[in-house]
């Protein structure tokens, strides 16, 4: 049985919920977020809003698929109620001679290493802010799932090199040095 989805997910003040039409519409004090329940598992959970909570319930508990979407669905919409009350982020930072990384309107410029410079659009609902280093860059948002995919798709711009210690990384990330050849 699922332990995340076994708790009721708990409304803080000034956050609403909606459900209808196979999807879950959180509103809060910083935006609105839209969670959609998979058309083709709609069947296999129950969601109702009671009691200042959501609760999550599997239409059958014995079934393997309704147990997982059980959890699956209590998360999303954990994480939907998280984001619209204070957000996420993620920190990154480059390392590399000559490494910079500079923000134009919405689009994110990074200079790499490569004979040109990467410009990445900046999704919709996300905000990206420089460091006090050139070399330091916040990632914000509302939506975890957006944030993560648009911090991974930047992470693999520039993989960390294990010899020289070079790219882009996530604060708190640690690669393994590797040592170079020996003669």
């Amino acid at each position: 049985m699922s332990r995340a989805g076994k708790y009721p997910v708990k409304l803080q003040d000034g956050v609403s919920v909606e459900i209808k039409d196979n999807a879950v519409i959180v509103k809060g004090p910083k935006g609105e977020l839209k969670v959609d329940v998979d058309t083709k598992n709609a069947h296999l959970v129950d969601l109702e809003v009671k009691d200042g909570a959501v609760v999550v319930t599997p239409k059958d508990a014995e079934d393997k698929a309704s147990r997982a979407m059980w959890g699956t669905m209590a998360r999303n919409i954990k994480s939907a109620v998280m984001g619209v009350t204070n957000g996420f982020s993620k920190d990154m930072y480059m390392n590399g001679v000559g490494y910079k990384a500079s923000v134009a309107g919405n689009k994110l410029i990074l200079i790499v290493g490569f004979s040109h410079d990467v410009v990445m659009e900046i999704p919709a609902g996300l905000s990206v802010k420089i460091g006090e280093k050139p070399t330091e860059f916040t990632i914000s948002g509302i939506d975890k799932c957006a944030l993560g995919l648009f911090a991974d798709k930047i992470h693999k711009i520039r993989k960390a090199d294990p010899y020289k210690g070079k790219g882009i990384f996530y604060k708190g990330e640690e690669i393994r040095r590797k040592e170079g050849k020996k003669k």
